[in-house]
């Protein structure tokens, strides 16, 4: 056999076996003597002789265009892992969106990972806890001057010996107007998560 079969050639164009016979029976087909297909003379032959309205050419893929946001996230993505990330607008290519997807997921997965260890606590709940410990503390230093006002002022006055008494009420004020500007100065730090 001097060139290829039908099935060959059909192979070889991406047409079924039946159209290749309509081709030969149309004479759209350059065959040589043992009947064989010349490819390429019929590659040719059909390229002049077929009318291009009746060809199936797949339709261009419709691609939707990627929002901004999700190529600056691949690009926060790879920057953040130290890898070369395109500038804004500049056109991620598909390998690297696949690494920032990749990189995403496995982030996921070691923060699950985490959770489920105990080792990360829900944020909410931290907040709350860090700021009821906060309030029961503040309380704590409140309520301290009262209890502690009579036994200081007996002490400083057996250390002052005799004829200096401290009374009792002036102590809890003097000790509640320090607590409280203490309090106060730390009410201007902000205990926060980050």
């Amino acid at each position: 056999m001097e060139g290829m079969s039908e099935r060959q050639y059909a192979a070889r164009v991406g047409l079924s076996r039946g159209a290749i016979q309509k081709a030969k029976a149309a004479g759209r087909l350059v065959l040589h003597v043992d009947g064989s297909v010349n490819a390429e003379a019929s590659d040719a032959r059909r390229e002049e002789m077929t009318d291009p309205s009746k060809t199936r050419r797949a339709p261009p893929p419709k691609l939707k265009p990627v929002p901004e946001a999700a190529v600056s996230a691949v690009g926060d993505t790879l920057r953040e892992q130290g890898l070369a990330a395109p500038p804004v607008g500049g056109g991620t290519t598909f390998l690297q969106a696949k690494t920032a997807n990749e990189v995403l997921k496995a982030q996921e997965r070691r923060i699950r990972l985490q959770k489920l260890k105990g080792e990360l606590i829900d944020r909410a709940r931290a907040e709350t806890l860090m700021f009821r410990l906060a309030r029961e503390e503040r309380d704590a230093w409140v309520t301290w001057p009262a209890r502690v006002a009579a036994l200081t002022a007996s002490e400083l006055t057996a250390a002052l010996g005799e004829g200096i008494e401290v009374e009792a009420a002036v102590m809890q004020k003097v000790l509640e107007s320090h607590v409280r500007a203490q309090l106060d100065s730390l009410a201007e730090i902000r205990g926060g998560l980050a």
